[in-house]
Parts: structure tokens; C-alpha cells; sequence
């Protein structure tokens, strides 16, 4: 297998005011024409869960209704061979020349890495019918409805 270095172009950072992405000066740049975005995509690095020994390729019934197991590409955990992850985010806000993008929210830990953004664009990103497992089919339909669903009842105690 070849291997890669990836470079993070930036980090998360969790303030009282909200998430934010603080990036790179060499990468500032790379902002411009971003804020013009409602949504974008952003890949980050489950740095915590980087060298997990023995990742699991299964995993025992991750969430409720699922079958017994699962195996991790049919999943969203951040235990994988590559910890990389992928959140799509609502825009904010964006300082091109203080390198800050202000986020509505994001599923990761403050200090976790940013590979990469991308604007979010419907004619690439959104999937009119994606046809989820029965085991996950009442699971909100969009982010905008996934925040007032109750996610404790998916994942086991």
C-alpha cells in the first residue's frame, strides 16, 4: 500500500459564541468567494482516535435496530482504518484575513485537525433518494431536522 501525508489546513475551535474553524495563514487564500456558501463540507481527522491498536472491522449492533454487526464502512465512527471524517456544516460566517470560519455546529472535538472544505453544492452533494436500510429509515432526512431528533434512542446505553 502507498502511503500519504496529509497536511491540516486548520482546526476546530469551540467557543462560548459557537465552533469555529481557525485556519492556516498559507491557506487563507483558499477563502475567498467561500462565504457566498450557506453549507459547506468539511473533512477533518479523528485525531483521538488516530492509532487505535486494533480497529475493528465489525462492530457488535452499534445502534439500536441495526443488525448484530456492522462492519465499520457501514458506519460513521471514527474507529476506522483512516480516521478521516466528514461533516457537512451550515456557513456562518466567514474572516478571510483572519483565517476564521464560523460554523452553525460540528460533530468534532476542539483541536481536531481540518483536511479539507468544499462548498457544499447540490448537483454533486445531495442524493434526492438515498434509500437508507429499514434499521436507520427513521432517522431525520436532512441536518436541519437532525438536531431536535432524539439520538440518545439510536445508540445503545
Amino acid at each position: 500500500m502507498t502511503s500519504c501525508r496529509l497536511v491540516p489546513i486548520g482546526r476546530v475551535v469551540h467557543t462560548v459564541d459557537g465552533p469555529l474553524m481557525e485556519i492556516e495563514p498559507a491557506c487563507r487564500e483558499g477563502l475567498v468567494g467561500l462565504d457566498a456558501f450557506r453549507w459547506i463540507v468539511v473533512h477533518w481527522f479523528a485525531h483521538r482516535a488516530e492509532g487505535a491498536s486494533a480497529t475493528p472491522l465489525v462492530l457488535p449492533a452499534p445502534y439500536r435496530g441495526a443488525p448484530d454487526r456492522l462492519g465499520v464502512f457501514a458506519t460513521r465512527s471514527p474507529l476506522r482504518p483512516n480516521p478521516l471524517c466528514m461533516t457537512v456544516a451550515a456557513l456562518a460566517g466567514v474572516d478571510v484575513a483572519a483565517g476564521t470560519i464560523r460554523l452553525g455546529w460540528i460533530d468534532c472535538d476542539d483541536g481536531t485537525p481540518i483536511l479539507d472544505i468544499k462548498p457544499y453544492q447540490p448537483s454533486f452533494d445531495r442524493v434526492e433518494n438515498p434509500e437508507p436500510p429499514t434499521w436507520c429509515a427513521a432517522w431525520p432526512r436532512s441536518v436541519e431536522t437532525s438536531g431536535a431528533f432524539d439520538w440518545a434512542s439510536v445508540f445503545p446505553g
